[in-house]
């Protein structure tokens, strides 16, 4: 059988016997899934909280949804950050949705020394808000209880102090010794990917990570875009702990 659709809505309107899904995501769910009374949708409020539903009614503007059963979802355990080099265009939105329907918990933009694209002002804020519904709608595609979290963007710095605070904490250099199918992790805590631009990483960020804590991998003998790399080590990671057991 197939899955019910998943669509998203604020946690206190997931409290009530009825759910009613309006604006864009009510107008998706009537005119683009084309819901029709009597059928299954979960609705949820991207934090791990899940109602199982039935279409009582649509209408124009949406549809009206009895829960039937509530859910909480625990906070995936390990959590996999991606700090990720904004890469040139689109390739940062299709980096994001597919990080997400792995199953990555957290991205975060890094403006790299050769990043391309420059985030500030009003472009930095469109190009954030792009990232943040891409991971919304990615998560409604894959069915996940939980949104990832896209941070704002962070420097160098910044990305040191999150490999510090990581249990475990990886830089994707193409030709490293260490291979990440191999690298040993650790039972608990969280998981951080670092994933440079299509120019690499400079020595001295290199350096900064490294003296930080994270260890240097590749992921085989061929060099994957940034936009496909971090989409990749987090499967690697995935497949090693038992969120995919």
């Amino acid at each position: 059988m197939p899955q019910p659709p998943v669509f998203f809505a604020d946690r206190a309107e997931l409290q009530r016997d009825v759910v009613v899904l309006s604006g864009a995501e009510g107008r998706h769910a009537a005119t683009v899934r084309r819901l029709r009374p009597g059928e299954r949708a979960d609705v949820g409020d991207g934090a791990g909280l899940v109602a199982e539903c039935v279409v009582a009614a649509t209408g124009p503007a949406g549809l009206e949804l009895s829960v039937r059963a509530r859910r909480e979802v625990p906070r995936p355990d390990p959590a996999v950050t991606v700090v990720q080099a904004i890469p040139k265009g689109d390739r940062g939105e299709l980096a994001v949705e597919e990080m997400t329907e792995v199953g990555v918990d957290r991205i975060v933009p890094w403006a790299a020394a050769r990043c391309v694209p420059v985030w500030q002002g009003a472009r930095g804020e469109r190009s954030l808000a792009k990232w943040r519904m891409t991971a919304r709608e990615a998560a409604k595609q894959s069915r996940r209880a939980w949104i990832p979290e896209v941070t704002g963007t962070a420097s160098a710095r910044e990305v040191c102090q999150a490999i510090a605070e990581a249990a475990c904490a990886i830089v994707l250099e193409p030709g490293a010794a260490a291979s990440l199918g191999h690298l040993s992790l650790p039972d608990a805590g969280d998981l951080l990917v670092v994933v440079g631009p299509e120019g690499g990483i400079t020595e001295q960020e290199s350096a900064a990570f490294h003296q930080a804590g994270a260890t240097a991998c590749s992921l085989g003998p061929t060099v994957l875009r940034t936009s496909t790399a971090g989409t990749v080590a987090a499967a690697v990671l995935l497949s090693r702990s038992a969120r995919w057991s």
